[in-house]
């Protein structure tokens, strides 16, 4: 880490104590070229941003770092990946979904018990007719991937898919986190959290179709960080463009073009909701944080009436391009649907036929019996989600996710009289979707700390490492009466991570003036990812289905709604 003094570690930024930028003389003076936008870019973000990549290890570090600890992802991802060789929890519904779609184009339904033979090998059992699926097709299509590169009669295939986005989920979080924080050590810290997390790693090796809405929503939320840096960037340009020829930025500010990066995240986000309909919280959130990133940036170059500006530049300019991006991503993403007569509810219209003018075109008749069909099938999935109380045994009410109170149990074998592989009179093979205690519990105590920087500091780190838990978290909270369960946590599990390393930097801000206080902080912040990693090795084999002795998986049960 590199500290005010200059001393540096592996080439790494620090994230020491900012100081508040001069202001901008607004006004047009004798300067050299470039001073300006210079002044306007010490404003639009801190000093250790501006130094990220300035150096050659830095800009070494800052991708190598990120490979290194997708690499230990790989390792905890890839390892065994297809045991148990049998379908887990809700596999049962997205591979066997994923299968018909490859081969049928729609998801077929499947005769009672058809399990076995498809683990056997036996894979074409399924039945002529569509099934009723409630979920988007994008995640049911990403599983297919993996099932046409690897075979579909191997375990390991049906969740190649998920593996792999578990490891680029990785490295994207430490490359996101480098930019947020200014610091390429804290962004591998994060990428690192995510690496060796249980809620991650489980997802990452298992045929689910969560991981997929998690992988999409960071992949938009990485693309608006950047679009954050590209639109300030632009900003500081073409204000100090105005600035040096005596006109101002004026009431508004510049009107900096178009916004690609903003565009690709609605892209992202309509493949979110394309896995999951919750995607939809993340859309609403992650609209309203870039354009307030936008009416803060115009407030800082000197924009009279910024408020203004923001809502007609960069407000509206962002609801008619991101909102039908998503839409339309989203009506591709069924675009088997539409072509496949065979899908569910597809020919819905033919015993509710619709009246259209006799000069409406046969194309649009057609397209239109299509969209009716699609919207009677949307109905149906919204009634059976609003109306999902069915009891549950791992069902877990939202207000303990946050600290894993009641984890999800996807996979549970006992053997005994030494039948199993592990030597002992009883044997256990578990895959708990439960995170890594100490990082979720101390991420949920880093929520507190992240409250208050966003209520006393106003710090717009703060505001971003939050945004993903109120949108993947804070609506759940509403429906408790829902059957609902906390591995849903691997959508925001992202923000987790980076809330507690938020809390990190933090720390680090202030202790890096004073030599002693730092190497004291190091040696903290060392000993605590060390522990940190060392109880993700101690939770390995129960994320896994590793066979291990009865009672050492009992010691694993550290509460009794664990069980």
């Amino acid at each position: 880490m590199t500290g005010t003094n200059g001393a540096d570690d592996a080439g790494t930024q620090d994230a020491s104590t900012v100081t508040t930028p001069p202001r901008v003389d607004l006004v047009k003076h004798d300067r050299p070229a470039g001073e300006t936008e210079q002044a306007l870019l010490r404003r639009l973000f801190s000093d250790r941003f501006l130094a990220l990549g300035v150096t050659a290890q830095d800009r070494l570090w800052g991708w190598l770092g990120p490979l290194l600890v997708a690499v230990v992802a790989g390792i905890a991802r890839f390892v065994n990946l297809g045991n148990p060789s049998t379908l887990v929890f809700d596999e049962t519904y997205y591979v066997k979904g994923a299968y018909t779609l490859l081969h049928l184009g729609y998801e077929a339904d499947w005769p009672d018990e058809p399990n076995p033979a498809f683990e056997a090998g036996n894979q074409d059992g399924y039945l002529p007719a569509a099934d009723y699926v409630v979920h988007p097709p994008v995640g049911k299509w990403m599983i297919a991937l993996g099932l046409r590169l690897g075979g579909s009669e191997n375990p390991w295939a049906w969740r190649l898919a998920p593996a792999v986005v578990g490891v680029i989920a990785v490295f994207l979080l430490a490359r996101t986190a480098r930019r947020l924080f200014g610091s390429t050590t804290f962004g591998i810290v994060a990428g690192g959290i995510m690496a060796v997390d249980g809620v991650a790693i489980v997802h990452s090796r298992t045929g689910l179709l969560d991981v997929f809405l998690m992988f999409w929503v960071l992949v938009a939320f990485a693309l608006l960080v950047k679009d954050r840096e590209w639109f300030r960037r632009r900003l500081a340009e073409r204000s100090a463009a105005l600035i040096d020829s005596g006109r101002g930025v004026g009431r508004d500010g510049p009107v900096v073009g178009i916004r690609w990066w903003r565009l690709a995240a609605a892209v992202a986000l309509g493949l979110a909701c394309g896995t999951k309909w919750s995607g939809l919280y993340f859309v609403a959130v992650f609209c309203l944080l870039s354009v307030a990133w936008d009416a803060t940036a115009r407030r800082s170059v000197g924009a009279r009436q910024w408020h203004i500006g923001s809502v007609l530049l960069d407000g509206v300019p962002a609801a008619a391009s991101m909102l039908p991006t998503v839409l339309v991503t989203y009506l591709l993403s069924w675009s088997a649907w539409f072509a496949n007569p065979k899908s569910y509810d597809r020919q819905w219209f033919v015993s509710h036929p619709g009246s259209y003018p006799d000069w409406v075109p046969d194309v649009m008749v057609g397209w239109g019996e299509a969209l009716r069909s699609f919207w009677q099938y949307h109905e149906k999935m919204l009634a059976f989600h609003t109306g999902l109380d069915n009891p549950h045994t791992y069902m877990a009410n939202p207000w303990g996710w946050l600290l894993q109170l009641r984890p999800t149990s996807f996979y549970w074998r006992k053997t005994e009289n030494f039948d199993g592989g592990c030597g002992a009179e009883a044997c256990a093979r578990a895959i708990t979707s439960v995170g890594n205690p100490l990082v979720w519990w101390l991420a949920t105590a880093a929520i507190l700390v992240a409250l208050y920087a966003v209520v006393l500091r106003r710090d717009w780190r703060a505001v971003a490492v939050l945004s993903g838990i109120v949108a993947g978290w804070v609506p759940w909270l509403f429906f408790p009466e829902r059957t609902i369960f906390t591995f849903y946590t691997i959508a925001f599990a992202p923000w987790m991570y980076l809330t507690l390393t938020y809390a990190l930097v933090l720390v680090w801000e202030q202790v890096a003036d004073d030599p002693r206080l730092r190497r004291r902080a190091l040696r903290v912040m060392g000993a605590l990812l060390g522990l940190i990693l060392v109880v993700s090795i101690f939770f390995y084999p129960v994320w896994t289905a590793m066979d291990i002795p009865y009672d050492f998986w009992r010691a694993h049960m550290w509460l009794r709604s664990w069980i």
